[in-house]
This record gives C-alpha cells, sequence and structure tokens, in this order.
C-alpha cells in the first residue's frame, strides 16, 4: 500500500497530511501574540489594520478575476479538436478512465451506459472502478452492470485516509495506459473527448501534461440551486480557467475530466491522499514542476447538487480543501515563488487562497454594511478611515456588481436567457458560500482529512416524483 501516500513519502513538504508546517504554526503563534498584544495597547489601530488589510485584498481579489475575464476575451484559449480531426486518428495509446465511486448504487448502472458510449478502441480501453472494500452493495450493482473484459472493479483495501484520491492513486498504481482520466459517477462525458485529447496532446507537444476539460451539468433546470450552479461552472470553465491559460498562470484542476500523461503524473507523486480538493492541489503542483496545463474544449456533464445541504458538504469540502492547497504551497514562499514566479504567486493567494476566504468572510462585511446604513454607529466611522471606506464601498458597489455581470455573461455563453432572473438573484447564492466557507474553515481545525461524501442520483428522485 506505497501507492497511496507516495507524494508523502517524497515530498512531505506538498502533502497535507499535516496542514500546517512547525514553521508555519509557530509563525501564526507569534502573529497572534501580537495582534492580541496590539488589541490590549492600542485596540483602535489593530482593528483599523485588519480592516485596511481585508479592503485591499478584496479589492485585489477583484480587480484580479476582472483580468482573467478579459484575458480571456482577448482570443480563444481553449484547445479545440474537429470531429474529422478526433476520428481520423487512428494511432491510438491505450487509455485508462478511473472511476472511484462510493454508496453509489443508484447510479452505477447509469454510469456504465455513459462510459460505453465512449468512442474508443474498446482493446485500448481500461476503465477501472474504484469501490471501497466495505461498500458490498455498489459492488455488486457495478458487478451485474459490467458492459466487457476492457471494465474492471478494483476493490481499494481499507486504510487511512479515506478519499477519493488515495483512490485513483491505487488505480493509478494499476494502470496500463500512456494517458489517463477521472469520471465521477455520475459522469457523461463527450463520446470523442479521450480521441480529443490525445489529438490534443501531440498537438501541444511533451510540455503539456494535462488537458481539463469543461463541466456542466446535465440538471440544470431542477432548482434554483442547480441554476445557480449552472451558471457559477460556466463562468468557471468559460472565463477563469481560460483567462488562467491565458497568462499562463496556475490551473486549479477539476475533480473530473482532466486528461494526463500518466508517466508525468507518477513522476510528480500523483495525487495528495490527505488533499481534500487534490484536484486544485495537483495542478498547483504540475505548475511548479514546470509543466503546463490546457484547457480542452469538451464537455462532460455531472449533476448539479439539488439539495441544499448536500451542497453545503460538497462546497465546504472544496473550500477546506482549497485552503489546505493554500497553506501547503506556502509552507516554503521563497522556493513557491522562485518556481511559480509573480504571476503564480497571485493566482495561489487571490485565487485558490482568495475564493473561499472571500466566501468565510463576506457574511462579516455584509452584517457591518448593513449595520452602517441601518444606525451609523459612530465605531464604525472610525474603524473605516477614509482611504479604505473609499475602497470599501467600491468593493461594495462595483465589485458585487462586477460578479453579477460574470453570471450574466455566462447566461450569454450558455445560450440561456431564461436564466437571467437567476442570475439576479446571485447575492443569495453567495450566502450559501459564506455558511459553507465558515464550515469549511471548522473542519480545517477538527477534521482536516475528513472527506464528507456528496450524495449523487438526487435528479432520479426529482424525475420518479414529476
Amino acid at each position: 500500500m506505497s501507492a497511496p501516500v507516495d507524494l508523502r513519502t517524497r515530498w512531505p513538504d506538498h502533502s497535507a497530511h499535516v496542514v500546517l508546517s512547525r514553521v508555519q504554526r509557530g509563525g501564526f503563534a507569534v502573529l497572534l501574540a501580537v495582534v492580541l498584544a496590539g488589541l490590549v495597547l492600542r485596540p483602535m489601530l489593530v482593528v483599523q489594520a485588519v480592516v485596511a488589510l481585508i479592503t485591499l485584498a478584496y479589492t485585489a481579489a477583484i480587480v484580479f478575476r476582472v483580468v482573467l475575464v478579459y484575458a480571456a476575451g482577448t482570443g480563444e484559449h481553449r484547445v479545440r479538436v474537429s470531429d474529422a480531426d478526433a476520428l481520423a486518428e487512428d494511432d491510438l495509446p491505450v487509455y485508462t478512465v478511473l472511476v472511484p465511486a462510493y454508496r453509489e448504487p443508484r447510479v452505477i448502472g447509469l454510469l456504465m451506459e455513459h462510459l460505453a458510449a465512449l468512442d474508443y478502441p474498446p482493446g485500448k480501453l481500461e476503465v477501472i472502478l474504484l469501490l471501497e472494500a466495505d461498500d458490498a452493495e455498489t459492488i455488486a450493482a457495478a458487478e451485474a452492470a459490467l458492459p466487457g473484459p476492457h471494465v474492471r472493479i478494483l476493490v481499494v483495501p481499507e486504510s487511512q485516509p479515506r478519499t477519493k484520491p488515495k483512490a485513483c492513486n491505487v488505480g493509478l498504481a494499476e494502470a496500463r495506459g500512456e494517458f489517463v482520466t477521472i469520471y465521477d459517477a455520475e459522469d457523461i462525458p463527450e463520446p470523442l473527448q479521450l480521441r480529443r485529447a490525445v489529438v490534443a496532446m501531440r498537438r501541444l507537444g511533451p510540455s503539456y501534461v494535462c488537458l481539463q476539460a469543461e463541466l456542466g451539468y446535465f440538471n440544470t433546470d431542477q432548482n434554483r440551486i442547480t441554476r445557480w450552479f449552472a451558471l457559477e461552472y460556466a463562468s468557471w470553465f468559460r472565463s477563469l480557467l481560460p483567462g488562467l491559460v491565458a497568462l499562463r498562470m496556475p490551473i486549479p484542476l477539476g475533480g473530473t475530466s482532466n486528461h494526463f500523461r500518466a508517466a508525468a503524473l507518477r513522476d510528480l507523486g500523483a495525487w495528495d491522499p490527505f488533499n481534500v480538493t487534490e484536484d486544485a492541489d495537483l495542478g498547483m503542483r504540475l505548475a511548479r514542476a514546470g509543466y503546463r496545463v490546457g484547457v480542452l474544449d469538451s464537455v462532460t456533464l455531472e449533476e448539479a447538487n439539488s439539495d441544499f445541504i448536500n451542497w453545503i458538504k460538497q462546497r465546504s469540502r472544496w473550500y477546506k480543501g482549497y485552503l489546505m492547497t493554500w497553506l501547503v504551497h506556502l509552507r516554503a514562499p521563497r522556493a513557491t515563488v522562485m518556481q511559480l514566479g509573480w504571476r503564480g504567486l497571485l493566482c495561489l493567494n487571490l485565487f485558490v487562497g482568495g475564493t473561499p476566504l472571500a466566501a468565510l468572510l463576506n457574511a462579516a462585511l455584509w452584517a457591518t454594511t448593513a449595520l452602517w446604513f441601518l444606525d451609523r454607529p459612530p465605531i464604525l466611522e472610525q474603524i473605516f478611515i477614509p482611504p479604505y471606506y473609499y475602497l470599501g464601498l467600491a468593493c461594495l458597489v462595483f465589485g458585487n456588481a462586477t460578479v453579477i455581470y460574470l453570471n450574466l455573461l455566462s447566461v450569454r455563453t450558455m445560450d440561456r436567457p431564461d436564466l437571467l432572473g437567476t442570475a439576479l438573484l446571485s447575492p443569495l447564492y453567495w450566502a450559501m458560500m459564506s455558511l459553507a466557507g465558515a464550515k469549511a474553515a471548522w473542519q480545517l481545525v477538527f477534521r482536516p482529512s475528513y472527506w464528507e461524501k456528496t450524495t449523487h442520483g438526487l435528479h432520479l428522485e426529482s424525475s420518479h416524483a414529476a
């Protein structure tokens, strides 16, 4: 069982088996002591400084996203492979598809149908279902639905941590493919996606070791949450990630439909089994190693969370993993700067770290804003000194308007004018994000490597009810 912990063994400083290194813990302790001492001696000065830093960080994060969207619009930054070029490729390598699943008996049969639709020679396609040893129900359902000898079940022995990346590492250790990708149990990949990935990789050359396909949702219209989710994903994969590509910045990968050169993935230590957003972490490590990542113009449809509690579970895990990734890659700042450069450092802080931190702080800032407009307590005038007050006001007005505009842009790129009302109601979705951010922070302290299971197949219940 060496594969699941290979990264920790080879590069322990890059693994989240410990969230904070000894140096980081010492640094945070010193910082906390300084802040507490300042609160005793000069409390107003300390509060003003904290508010100023938060305001500057928010402004930088907003400007950064605007720059990404602008960069994405200056050219075509997704790799396109036509149907004719994809089908003309006859010298195809062995391709391994890893499918980690846990407690998914309801959707495993549908998964087999979707994988059977992949247009790739069965003799060169290896599909490995990664199932947990204690999940007898899913194992039985999978055995009953296996479509052919190119699909096999690999039972992952029980060990800690029990996470998706650990299962993927077990599968990678046995994979035969020159290329490897991951699909989740509910995914519906575009049939030519594997062929497109092969053609694109060969065009781009060996410096590119990963292509991230676009993710979308097949149940967008199920309810308001799924509509918000669909708009968010469209913005993410059609504006933000292409913007990162345009600016040659690291790409925080998605958890599915990322296509790798298997040799490079193994050389890098594969996925971190202790990081609950292993994909974003791997994207940063690829960049630090000097590899490039592209965005493939091919769509995989998956299920958008339609249940509020289920959505909070999933989103808090994502935010927790982003925070883990941010902290891990700041352990050795000098090495990180040397390997990523200033562009990568901006992405790490404003995109990877900034996304969950903004979600976490939003509720407190909204409450402060509401208090100001309702009562205008004098203490707020002292806290928000003039330059940062006006900067904060700009963030409130133009920052929120910018994020809503991104959703309106998604309405246009998706050609879904019926989602206009959903885009305008985005502030309600941000409130959900704040709850998820608070939960992520709590779990980061008390349950860092705990993988909170997301329930799939809820769309089936909805369709049956209809």
